[in-house]
């Protein structure tokens, strides 16, 4: 995963947290695969977390959240929300990470 190599994003001193619709025993593999360490997973089955912080709003057709980031204060309030992956956002399925790690470094100082 490009946000756990990415020196830029590192630098940020931001943590990463993947959060999921799938149970543990699906997310493992793929997790594993991508050198995710799994206490940076959520298991968000009920959806509660994904409804709580707004990221409903681009649900893919299975109604789960889709490619979302979400910065979150040191309040637990949203400080910057973006799903690139949503048509009205570009539709894309990547970003690359100097884009991301700018518009996070902009949140964090906004």
């Amino acid at each position: 995963m490009d946000l756990q190599n990415d020196e830029g994003f590192l630098a940020l001193g931001v943590p990463a947290l993947s959060i999921a619709f799938d149970p543990a025993e699906e997310q493992a593999p793929a997790a594993a695969e991508l050198g995710l360490d799994e206490s940076k997973l959520l298991i968000d089955a009920d959806g509660t977390v994904s409804e709580d912080y707004g990221v409903l709003e681009w649900a893919v057709a299975t109604g789960e959240p889709g490619h979302t980031f979400v910065l979150i204060d040191e309040a637990g309030k949203v400080a910057w929300l973006q799903d690139f992956g949503a048509e009205e956002n570009g539709g894309r399925m990547y970003v690359p990470m100097e884009e991301l790690v700018e518009a996070i470094q902009s949140a964090l100082t906004d």
